[in-house]
This record gives C-alpha cells, sequence and structure tokens, in this order.
C-alpha cells in the first residue's frame, strides 16, 4: 500500500474541500491545462501552470515554488535576507529553499473561452513539514475567520471596486532600463473618454465593447458581479459584487483583477487598479469594503435594531475597532506609495479623518442600509490591496470592537491623531507600533515591514535625485504599480 498523499497525511482539507476534490478529479478529461495560483503579500497572483495529467498528482500533494514573491518588494528588489539568517522566523527562507503550494479544490474554475481549455485553482501555503506558511496571507484570514466562527459569529463582506480601462498605444514591453529594483517604463495608453459625467450613460458606452464581455466573463467564473458603471475619471469603473462569506471576497477580489488585467491585455486594452495613474485628469480609485456581522445560528445581522433603522449597539462597537485600529492597520488596506496620494484633502470624497456617519460619503466609516441589511463601508482601501489582508485587518479590527471596551478603544483613539496615515512612511511607523504581530505572527509583521521599507526607500532615493514637484504622482510610481496592479 502506498504512502498516503501530502493532503490525506496531513489532514489539510474539510469535507467541503474533500467532495470537490472529487468532481475536480473527474472533470480534468475536460481540462488541458491548470494553473495553480497563490497571492503574494502584495496582493499580486502568482502561478504554475501544469498539464492536466500532472495536476492529478499535485491536487493532493501540491507543487513546489520558490519563495520569490515572500523576498522582493513591489520593484522586484531583494527586500528579505535570504543568504544568511533572515531575521524573520522562516528557516526556509534561507537558500531560498521551495515550500509548497497545495490546490484548494472549492476554488476550481475553467477560465471562460480559454483555448487550450485551461483551469485556474488558487492554493494554499505550506512548509516542507506540513505547517501552514508563516508568511501566507490566505491562511491568516483563515485564522481570523475561525476566531468568528468559535464565537458563533459569520462576517459578511462586499466589493465595491474602482479602475481604469485604457487603450494601449503599443510601443516597448518595458524592458528597457528593467531589473532586480530598476522598474522600466509604464505601458502608454489613452483614456477610453473625457470622464466627469458622473454614471454618463453614453460614457459607459464608450467601452462597453470591453466592458460587457468582461461582465458575462465574470458571471461565468461563478462571481457574484452585480453591477459595472462609469465612475469619475476618464475610462474610470466601480464594480460591484453581492455580499459574501469573508474567504470568498477576498478570493472572489483576486480572481476579479487578475482575469480583468489579462481579458483586457488579450484584446489591446489595459486595466489598472493602482490608486492614481500618472495621466492627465484622472481621478483616485478606492477599494469601499462593506461589511457586517451575522449571528452564526440565527442568521441575525447584528448591526440591525428591529423595527428601527438605528445603528445596534454591537454595531457601533464593531465601528470602534475600526476606527481604533485605522491607524495600526492602515499599512493592510493602502500598502503602496501611490496610495496615500488619495487620502489628502485635495480629493473631497476620500477620507482624512478618523470617524463615521449614517450615509455620508465623505466619512472613514460610512454606515448605510437600515433594518437587516445595516453595514459598515469602509472607504479607505486602494484596490490593489493583498484582499486576504486588507479583509482580515478589517475584521480583526471590528472583532477587537465587539470582544473588548468600545469605550476604552474609543478613549485610545481619540488621544492619537484623528486623521489616517497621510504617507507609506508614516503608516509603517503606525504599523510597527500597533498589533499587527497579534494579528499576522511575527514573521509575516516582520517581512511585511522589510517589503514596505525596501519600497519606500527606493522611492525616496528617486525623489532626492528628481526632486519631483510636491504633490505630483511621479514617474516611478507609474513605472512601479501601473501595468503589475
Amino acid at each position: 500500500m502506498g504512502r498516503p498523499s501530502f493532503v490525506a497525511e496531513l489532514g489539510l482539507w474539510d469535507d467541503r474541500q474533500l467532495a470537490a476534490a472529487e468532481e475536480v478529479e473527474a472533470s480534468l478529461g475536460e481540462v488541458d491545462l491548470v494553473r495553480l495560483a497563490f497571492c503574494d503579500p502584495h496582493g499580486l497572483a502568482r502561478s504554475k501552470t501544469l498539464t492536466a495529467s500532472a495536476f492529478r498528482s499535485v491536487l493532493r500533494n501540491g507543487m513546489d515554488f520558490s519563495p520569490g514573491p515572500f523576498i522582493f518588494d513591489t520593484g522586484h528588489a531583494i527586500a528579505v535576507d535570504f543568504i544568511d539568517s533572515p531575521g524573520i522566523g522562516v528557516d526556509e527562507i534561507i537558500g531560498a529553499g521551495d515550500f509548497a503550494v497545495v490546490p484548494d479544490p472549492v476554488t476550481f474554475q475553467l477560465i471562460p473561452g480559454s483555448e487550450p481549455r485551461t483551469a485556474w485553482v488558487l492554493g494554499d501555503e505550506f512548509t516542507r513539514d506540513g505547517a501552514p506558511h508563516p508568511l501566507s496571507t490566505r491562511h491568516v484570514l483563515r485564522r481570523v475567520c475561525a476566531e468568528y466562527a468559535a464565537r458563533d459569529l459569520t462576517p459578511v463582506v462586499g466589493l465595491e471596486v474602482e479602475w481604469y480601462l485604457t487603450r494601449r498605444l503599443g510601443g516597448p514591453p518595458g524592458h528597457v532600463g528593467n531589473g532586480f529594483g530598476t522598474q522600466g517604463a509604464a505601458p502608454e495608453v489613452e483614456p477610453m473618454n473625457a470622464g466627469y459625467q458622473f454614471n454618463l450613460d453614453s460614457y459607459y458606452d464608450s467601452v462597453a465593447a470591453v466592458a460587457n464581455p468582461l461582465a458575462v466573463m465574470l458571471l461565468a467564473l461563478g462571481l457574484p458581479l452585480r453591477s459595472i458603471e462609469h465612475e469619475s475619471g476618464p475610462g474610470q469603473l466601480e464594480t460591484t459584487f453581492d455580499p459574501m462569506s469573508a474567504m470568498d471576497t477576498a478570493d472572489a477580489m483576486l480572481l476579479f483583477r487578475t482575469m480583468v488585467k489579462q481579458a483586457c491585455a488579450r484584446r489591446g486594452y489595459h486595466a489598472s487598479f493602482m490608486s492614481l495613474p500618472r495621466i492627465d485628469g484622472f481621478d483616485p480609485n478606492g477599494w469601499h469594503l462593506h461589511q457586517s456581522v451575522m449571528d452564526g445560528k440565527t442568521g441575525r445581522n447584528l448591526f440591525a435594531v428591529d423595527g428601527s433603522d438605528e445603528l445596534s449597539a454591537d454595531g457601533k462597537a464593531y465601528i470602534e475597532g475600526l476606527l481604533a485600529r485605522a491607524r495600526d492597520l492602515c499599512l493592510l488596506s493602502v500598502p503602496t506609495v501611490n496610495g496615500y496620494r488619495r487620502l489628502s484633502p485635495d480629493f473631497a470624497l476620500s477620507p482624512t479623518r478618523i470617524g463615521w456617519s449614517f450615509e455620508d460619503r465623505t466619512a472613514m466609516i460610512r454606515v448605510l442600509g437600515g433594518g437587516s441589511s445595516t453595514h459598515a463601508e469602509n472607504r479607505v482601501g486602494e484596490p490593489c490591496a493583498n484582499p486576504y489582508l486588507a479583509i482580515a485587518g478589517q475584521l480583526f479590527a471590528g472583532l477587537d470592537g465587539l470582544t473588548g471596551d468600545p469605550n476604552r478603544l474609543g478613549a485610545e483613539r481619540e488621544a492619537g491623531p484623528q486623521t489616517v496615515p497621510q504617507s507609506l512612511g508614516e503608516s509603517l511607523e503606525a504599523f510597527r507600533t500597533g498589533p499587527a504581530e497579534r494579528l499576522l505572527g511575527a514573521p509575516l509583521a516582520t517581512c511585511l515591514t522589510k517589503l514596505k521599507e525596501s519600497e519606500l526607500s527606493r522611492f525616496e532615493d528617486w525623489c532626492a535625485t528628481k526632486r519631483p514637484r510636491a504633490g505630483q504622482v511621479t514617474e516611478w510610481e507609474q513605472r512601479e504599480y501601473f501595468e503589475n496592479f
């Protein structure tokens, strides 16, 4: 009798995954290739493409991956030492040793219209001894969700994402000057319309030849798409999805961003989730995260008050947790130099002050809906953030409010600055002194700090040489983020 598979030996799957795996195995005869992906700390999908026959074994035994995505910052500069002691508490990083990615069969999807027939599946990262990898962001969200489940609570999360659709103008692929820590030129693009006619039907029609097939593709992928609409900027779109469980929402965000960018590129267009591209007339992109908590036994919305549109005491406590951790964990929702351009008084609908209000789009936390649909919308995030970390940070903070002393949290918040961080440097300072280790574990908190310190250092070095105009989106930012995000 052969040795049990990696999954079976370590008991890595629950009943739902075991059932899904049987369905996946039965369908592999209709698939040519399988793209196995995981989400790196930056929020980017990293993958290997396998033949369907090779995937049969990988499904239950995992696939080796290099730790490069844990080592490199957003510009592919080495930020974590992998030769000597890395100082992040992960022995396998030394020598750039492999780790294993085990597919999650529940996420297996056929990519619509792909030829050859190609499937996509997300995986979870494990060390070689079968332990959850301490740098895995999906594992972080899973741990936070388990803390809710232990209290018979179920977080519900909705996506509202802004992004830019542009037309590529050709030109070189950006290889000149590109390397480890130096980015080549960003893609040359032109806007799809003039913008600044909010929800104008004619402006949506100007992008419909691309956006409508995207909508059909997203539905075919099983994503609960609600709407696509023209926003403010030239070719800026907002896409919304029905509420989902926290893990399903994070998985959906990664799949959505990845597939949209790839589908647009195949048609000669460029989709970017960068917060504020360096293009004339562009308005910032935001990621508004809608959230509520349900009683796991009764299905009751904890934020609702029976027979009233008021916010419940539990809802207020949850929001107090969000506010109390707004600075400490801002890095998880706004992880780039460019993202902080949006969080300034220059943009009236972007949040700067830490606070909440009913139906107020200028507030950091906007409470909306009524009765059973009452929920909070956090308007801080940028759409290129790692979805597992962004959502985990929100739920962690909200649970602190629900299970702690909201009055104490409120007093602590009021004793500090009353604005969200205005730069990546300011956000890093708050992150270092906050509860990041309690949420992420020391290895991932240290790794993220090193990655962001490297990114910020390269930006500051560039600015010291180029001396850009204050408040201007720099060429460095455009090169760093516009194509990858």
